[in-house]
């Protein structure tokens, strides 16, 4: 692995140059790499860190990954990693024609990472020297504590999906560095004069005029000293009450993993200490990936949208047609069964663009129901481009389908859900068009989703008992029954006590009633037959796993 060559570094920064003309924001700094199809097989795995601890399941990733380019040889054009400065990775045999191409598809990923909200707590990160420095704790706590600490990982990889991904990026004040005084000045509206003094409403506005006033003579940082000063004055047990609330002010953790490492008997001992330790790097890790795979769309339509804007204006593509078409179509033509993400992605952000252009995402536009005339709406708004990055910079994956995939959309691209049925005169599986419809299109797309269990830990219960009561969120989906015992093995090990768990599962006695007719429907993925849930549950305790049923059955869990 070696650095890019000052030749290919100056295309690099040149093609930085011309996406900065047409919008993009990213840091100046960035980093690439020339390697080898080996050694970029070896990274992606690796979940795109080099500097990641070891752990045996990569390596088994690894060995995986080398038998498919075996089996099927293939050049993977590119790795790029959100860290400070951004990591790029190139393949060693691509000709320069091709890294312009890949150089602008990287630099709009780098752009994504930057500027979407749901990267925020990603901004000021250097995790790639944060998993060296985790990667050195794991290797010295090996050497002391042996294989205990790979059980450890196991246990808490097993639930490094429930960490509260969302929870963690609304909560404030920990995306930057919050200033003492701005600590009090927050801590005097929000909680002291409505929670400590409980002063009327009129009091309250008064107290906040007077800041203003102050504010409209000052610049902020000013203003706001100056009125701490004023307070400090008036208000003379504010400093008190400041400090014992920052003394005693503690967060109620937002995930199993963040409560087990809290009110585990058995990591809360000293000895177990070093335990948390493995525990806080896998679950940092598990939340530093979570926007990437949360906007796995949104992220890779926005890169080959670049990629093909940019590269088709350079000059540098001229003799290079037929192989850029050749390439680009194989990453986002669309696929008719299953879905490419650069495709699909690809092809919302020409749509908006297009849409907003013509003033179509307005509520005006709605109103109209004759066919030809919401073809022919056109404002001509010239509003596109700022709406797309709007939508790069506020939406994941999930809440752009909510809002964005419509009958238009899937007309414009000829999209359909595909089924799958047995043909009995040929005695094998075939395809077909099951659906056309925007809603059904829709939710093939929101089930191809990552989207982990929601399974909270029920507090009043667990102070009462001891045990860890944990509940599953119904949503529709069963938890899949295979990994229940392992995952709730390696819970109960951290817990240090019985773990319980609640949930919903299909009643297998509703398979009893269903004719054949239904029973094929139902495997088939046409529609399915309505199903009965019962409650559920399952018990660990002494390394033994008991399950109960808690209700009869139900069509539909509350």
């Amino acid at each position: 692995m070696e650095l890019l060559i000052l030749k290919d570094k100056l295309i690099m920064e040149e093609c930085k140059r011309i996406a900065r003309d047409h919008g993009l924001r990213f840091s100046d700094e960035t980093i690439e790499y020339v390697t080898t199809n080996e050694d970029m097989i070896r990274l992606s795995p690796k979940g795109m860190i080099p500097t990641m601890y070891d752990y045996w399941v990569h390596d088994v990733y690894v060995l995986q990954d080398k038998g498919k380019y075996d089996l099927y040889p293939h050049n993977p054009y590119e790795t790029v990693i959100n860290t400070r400065p951004p990591l790029s990775f190139y393949n060693d045999n691509n000709p320069d024609w091709l890294n312009i191409m890949i150089f602008y598809h990287v630099i709009a990923h780098i752009d994504f990472f930057q500027n979407n909200v749901f990267f925020a707590k990603t901004w000021s990160d250097d995790f790639c020297g944060r998993a060296l420095a985790h990667a050195n704790v794991i290797k010295e706590l090996r050497y002391e504590k042996g294989r205990w600490v790979d059980y450890v990982i196991e246990f808490a990889r097993n639930m490094d999906n429930l960490v509260d991904f969302a929870g963690d990026l609304a909560r404030p004040g920990e995306t930057k560095t919050v200033s003492v005084a701005e600590a009090k000045f927050n801590y005097f509206f929000d909680e002291y004069l409505q929670e400590v003094v409980k002063v009327n409403t009129f009091r309250y506005v008064e107290e906040l005029n007077r800041y203003n006033e102050l504010a409209a003579k000052n610049d902020p940082a000013t203003a706001r000293n100056l009125f701490l000063a004023y307070v400090d004055q008036k208000f003379v047990d504010f400093a008190l009450k400041f400090e014992k609330r920052i003394k005693t002010r503690k967060r109620v953790p937002g995930d199993v993993m963040e409560y087990v490492m809290e009110h585990s008997t058995k990591l809360n001992k000293a000895e177990n200490d070093w335990m948390k330790h493995v525990i806080q790097i896998v679950r940092e890790t598990s939340l530093y990936f979570q926007p990437q795979i949360r906007t796995k769309i949104l992220n890779e339509g926005w890169a080959s949208y670049w990629h093909e804007k940019l590269f088709l204006a350079d000059p540098r593509l001229r003799t290079h047609e037929f192989d850029f078409s050749r390439i680009n179509a194989g990453v986002v033509s669309l696929s008719r069964v299953g879905l490419n993400p650069y495709a699909v992605g690809l092809r919302m952000f020409k749509y908006l663009e297009a849409k907003a252009d013509r003033g179509m995402l307005t509520y005006d536009f709605e109103k109209v129901g004759d066919y030809e005339a919401r073809k022919a709406y056109d404002q001509k708004t010239g509003a596109g481009r700022q709406f797309i990055f709007d939508v790069r910079t506020y939406h994941a994956d999930a809440t752009a389908i909510n809002q964005f995939i419509d009958q238009d959309f899937v007309n414009e691209f000829n999209l359909f859900v595909v089924g799958k049925r047995i043909n009995k005169s040929r005695t094998a599986w075939e395809y077909y068009i099951k659906s056309r419809r925007a809603e059904d299109y829709k939710k093939k797309m929101l089930e191809s989703l990552y989207h982990p269990p929601q399974i909270r830990v029920d507090q009043e219960i667990t102070a009462n008992s001891g045990a860890l009561y944990l509940v599953h969120t119904f949503e529709g989906k069963e938890l899949v029954r295979e990994y229940i015992p392992n995952t709730m093995l390696g819970i109960e090990f951290l817990w240090g006590g019985k773990v319980i768990l609640e949930t919903h599962e299909i009643d297998v006695s509703s398979f009893e009633d269903m004719n054949r007719e239904d029973l094929e429907k139902y495997f088939q993925e046409a529609e399915k037959v309505t199903l009965k849930w019962q409650k559920v549950r399952y018990t660990m305790q002494d390394r033994q796993l008991s399950r109960e049923v808690m209700s009869t059955s139900v069509e539909k869990p509350a």
